[in-house]
């Protein structure tokens, strides 16, 4: 598997801000949104072949009770199902973190689910290439109604403006989501930028009874890896 970093910090975002816990971010991704915040994954994938073996090693050499997988896409990464049943055995609560376009069998305590809305396209960036795959790939409903009928799960939305809330809506009443497990995110690489679209998105949490997430790790360390 090509991973790009193992490392031990907080859970940044979702229902479990602040648990320590090991992360290991994949490499690769099926899908380039325009605001990726983790480029070296997907537009320009980068990071070293690592065996199920090395990966836990690594892992082990934390004291973690919590893992996350990551990336990029981990869904599409080969072994994923072995490395999940393998780090589970370890005795931790695996969280997984996914855009909800692809589905495996894996062994998974908290689905974290990020389906990408259609202001993630990449319509000008690199000239507009992957779009179409983008646009064709991002929301899989079927596979979104799969994912949370198995599995423990948050619907994360990363949310860079307020008419971002109509596409929402429809995805929530499409899949038939928990509106109780809706976590909605602002979208930003700085603390000024989440703090501006916090001012808003809270409003919008409030009145319709989601869950607002901070990026605790962006007011931290700023945009930075292995944090």
């Amino acid at each position: 598997m090509k991973i790009s970093e193992i490392f031990y910090s907080i859970q940044g975002e979702g229902i479990l801000t602040g648990v320590p816990s090991v992360f290991v971010r994949t490499s690769g991704c099926n899908l380039r949104c325009v605001w990726c915040d983790t480029p070296y994954t997907s537009w320009t994938p980068e990071g070293a072949d690592m065996t199920v073996e090395e990966i836990l090693a690594a892992v082990r050499s934390h004291p973690a009770k919590h893992a996350v997988i990551t990336g990029g896409e981990p869904m599409i990464a080969p072994d994923i199902i072995r490395l999940t049943d393998r780090i589970r055995n370890l005795g931790l609560h695996v969280t997984i973190e996914t855009a909800g376009t692809v589905y495996h069998p894996v062994a998974c305590d908290l689905m974290s689910i990020s389906p990408k809305l259609e202001s993630s396209t990449p319509r000008e960036r690199e000239g507009g290439k992957w779009a179409a795959q983008h646009e064709r790939l991002r929301y899989q409903p079927e596979v979104l109604k799969q994912l949370m009928s198995e599995y423990e799960y948050q619907l994360k939305f990363v949310v860079a403006s307020p008419e971002d809330t109509v596409e929402i809506a429809k995805m929530i009443e499409e899949t038939g989501a928990d509106r109780s497990r809706v976590v909605l995110m602002p979208e930003g690489t700085t603390s000024e930028a989440i703090r501006e679209r916090a001012s808003w998105l809270i409003e919008i949490c409030k009145r319709e009874g989601f869950r607002y997430s901070p990026r605790l790790h962006i007011d931290l360390w700023g945009n930075r890896r292995g944090v």
